[in-house]
C-alpha cells in the first residue's frame, strides 16, 4: 500500500472538493464537505479496499490523512 494511492482512494470519497486538497497533512475532519456519511464512506472504502475494519476509538485517533493511513498500514497485508 502507498500513500499516494491512499490519498487518491480517499480523495474518491468527497464529491466536490478537489483532489489537490488532499495530502498527507490534510485535517480531512476540517474540511467543508467532511460529514459523519463522508467518514463511513471512508471507512467502507478503506474495508473493501485494503481489507481493514477500523474502530471507531482508531478511526477517530486519526487527524490527518498520513495518520490515518498509518493506522491502516498496521493492519493492512496489501
Amino acid at each position: 500500500m502507498e500513500i499516494n494511492e491512499f490519498i487518491a482512494n480517499f480523495a474518491d470519497q468527497f464529491d466536490e472538493t478537489d483532489a489537490s486538497v488532499f495530502t498527507p497533512e490534510t485535517f480531512f475532519r476540517e474540511l467543508e464537505e467532511w460529514s459523519s456519511l463522508t467518514g463511513l464512506s471512508v471507512l467502507n472504502m478503506i474495508d473493501k479496499n485494503y481489507g481493514v475494519r477500523l474502530n471507531m476509538t482508531e478511526f477517530q485517533s486519526a487527524n490527518s490523512i498520513q495518520e490515518l493511513y498509518d493506522v491502516v498500514s498496521l493492519y493492512s497485508d496489501k
